[in-house]
């Protein structure tokens, strides 16, 4: 490959992002070190800006250079799919990095991907289920679906569906601790709650058409809804969480619902979140309105 030109120097400055030094960016491009780090220099140079700080243990960026770093790999993500359009005539094919939570990506986008990769043979589905928020704009996933009311960011959303919440508790639980009657109750109880920023740290109940919230305490607090889901199932206490994460749950019996009289039926939206325009891959646009298609909840 000829790395003179600009996209040429987008790949070797992502190439040492990706390998995470000068020596290891070389061996992967089958450059030597010196010549990575006069690529590196001259994009500085033509940039009159510094991208790298190198240390004898590490490289680390400028804010000038994760800006080029993000700006470099959708460039060059937009490049190979342009070229793999032409060869390919229009046949979708690529990679698709899909990001997802945990036990929503179990429940619900694992049986979606089956389908689409069955109408879609030729696009490689690399699906990551985790609770952690990806930096899309960064390159670290195509798609995410995502739970919430979403940031302002200069990302595209598309709403595929929503959630309810429920209270539950396994019948262990109850029959050591009992069952509460109303929502105050919970105050005496052993509450589960999520640990993450977005995470509200009441929960609202409504009583007589008027809406409140309670403070809720407990000795367990968790990034995912399956876990919680878990730890409510095996009598920690008792759980907030989304309705899909306990359906199974609820219909053997494991759990119980609660306080159902005092439920305000509160929403979650649920998006597909990706970079939007023109520009964007055809897998992409394909994943989405398959999503919007499908997606049952």
């Amino acid at each position: 490959m000829d790395f003179s030109g600009r996209s040429g120097e987008m790949v070797v400055f992502a190439s040492v992002a990706e390998e995470g030094s000068l020596s290891a960016a070389a061996r992967a491009l089958g450059l030597t070190p010196s010549a990575v780090s006069r690529i590196i220099a001259r994009t500085e140079q033509r940039l009159g800006t510094r991208l790298l700080l190198r240390t004898t243990r590490a490289i680390t960026f400028t804010a000038e250079g994760e800006a080029y770093l993000r700006g470099a790999r959708r460039i060059l993500a937009d490049m190979a799919e342009v070229e793999e359009a032409i060869a390919d005539q229009g046949v979708p094919k690529g990679r698709l990095r899909v990001s997802a939570a945990l036990g929503h990506g179990r429940l619900a986008i694992v049986p979606l991907v089956t389908a689409f990769s069955a109408r879609y043979p030729n696009i490689t589905v690399d699906l990551t289920l985790g609770d952690e928020v990806v930096d899309i704009l960064g390159g670290q996933a195509d798609v995410a679906v995502r739970f919430g009311h979403l940031p302002d960011s200069p990302l595209t959303a598309r709403r595929i569906g929503d959630t309810g919440q429920v209270v539950v508790a396994s019948p262990a639980y109850l029959q050591r601790h009992g069952t509460p009657q109303q929502p105050e109750d919970l105050l005496q109880h052993n509450c589960l709650r999520f640990n993450f920023r977005r995470a509200e740290p009441n929960w609202p109940f409504i009583r007589d058409d008027q809406a409140f919230s309670l403070k809720v305490c407990g000795n367990i607090e968790c990034s995912s809804g399956e876990a919680l889901a878990q730890f409510a199932r095996v009598g920690a206490g008792i759980a907030r969480i989304g309705e899909f994460s306990v359906a199974e749950d609820l219909q053997r019996g494991d759990l119980v619902p609660l306080l159902e009289a005092f439920n305000p039926g509160d929403r979650e939206p649920i998006h597909a979140v990706f970079v939007g325009g023109s520009a964007m891959p055809a897998r992409v646009r394909l994943f989405v309105d398959f999503l919007l298609e499908n997606h049952r909840m």
